[in-house]
């Protein structure tokens, strides 16, 4: 590709701490790759080719799906462009595929942010920031903060979408711990059907660290676990890492995909480890929906951490 060209995901940004590498893009503020001492952790993918998946990228403002893109908020309803044809859903927010600008950047971090002005479908109007940290000791961490710009209180969630990887070959030998106790049912379109349920029991039940096996997920999970500092950590091991992704105050859910409904070539290769901050449908149920009023604010922050395994 000539020096010239500009790539399909933009400007790239390189970041830096210890033996941690990432790269952020101008497209969406996503996370194109991180890695570490060389091996990648998370998928990644080119610069010129759109994020396969959803891979690395912050969602916002609201992540996973709304039934249909209505909703009402504030007395009034919505009707959202439905940018998942195949279901009939709105998914993922505004965001993802938005030019967003540097903030700030030094070797070891990067900060963007995108002005998301009022449209049909969600008049308000809000300033969004994400700044990506890498540390050699703790490794990545993520600050997603939405301020209200605009004139009227705005319904807000936001979510990020890593794909973790372990090793080579399948999920399916990998070890997963999960510190959730319950999950949420979901009809063929990814909308959630009935209440959430105890995962005593199930398949669903990684509360004890075990094999992933032939488990299929694309479930989102709540009643999290969480240590003093309030985060929420998941475990993942493999042949090459054990990663540990931890979810702070605010994301009281997360979704995991095995990625069996995804080409031969990525099927079942990684495991997407999404923390969000409300679940699938909520701006028409409203559970864990937060309303940012005029001039407030809203910060969430995740991040990664891991150990190569010789």
């Amino acid at each position: 590709m000539p020096e010239s060209t500009l790539p399909l995901t933009g400007a790239q940004y390189d970041i830096a701490a210890g033996e941690y590498q990432a790269t952020v893009t101008e497209l969406g503020a996503g996370l194109r790759s991180l890695s570490l001492s060389g091996e990648h952790l998370t998928r990644t993918y080119d610069a010129d080719e759109l994020p396969p998946a959803g891979a690395g990228q912050l969602l916002a403002p609201w992540p996973n799906r709304i039934d249909h893109g209505k909703y009402s908020f504030g007395g009034r309803s919505y009707q959202l462009d439905l940018s998942e044809p195949a279901h009939n859903n709105a998914i993922h927010g505004l965001t993802r595929f938005a030019t967003w600008s540097v903030i700030g950047r030094q070797a070891d971090q990067v900060e963007l942010g995108i002005q998301l002005l009022g449209r049909p479908g969600y008049p308000f109007c809000l300033d969004l920031s994400a700044r990506y940290r890498l540390s050699a000791e703790t490794g990545l961490e993520v600050t997603v903060t939405a301020c209200n710009a605009g004139s009227r209180p705005a319904p807000f969630g936001t979510g990020s979408h890593p794909y973790l990887v372990a090793g080579t070959g399948s999920v399916d030998s990998w070890q997963l711990q999960l510190p959730a106790a319950r999950w949420q049912p979901a009809d063929e379109r990814g909308i959630p059907a009935g209440r959430t349920e105890d995962v005593a029991g199930s398949q669903y039940d990684f509360r004890e660290r075990r094999s992933i096996g032939a488990t299929s997920l694309d479930t989102a999970f709540t009643g999290l676990y969480t240590g003093e500092d309030g985060r929420a950590q998941v475990r993942l091991t493999g042949p090459d890492a054990e990663i540990a992704l931890w979810a702070g105050p605010g994301y009281r859910w997360l979704q995991v995909f095995t990625g069996d409904t995804l080409g031969p070539d990525t099927r079942r290769r990684a495991l997407a480890v999404e923390p969000m901050t409300c679940p699938p449908n909520a701006f028409v149920t409203g559970i864990d929906l937060v309303t940012i009023e005029p001039g407030g604010s809203a910060t969430q922050q995740w991040g990664i951490q891991a150990t190569k395994i010789s």
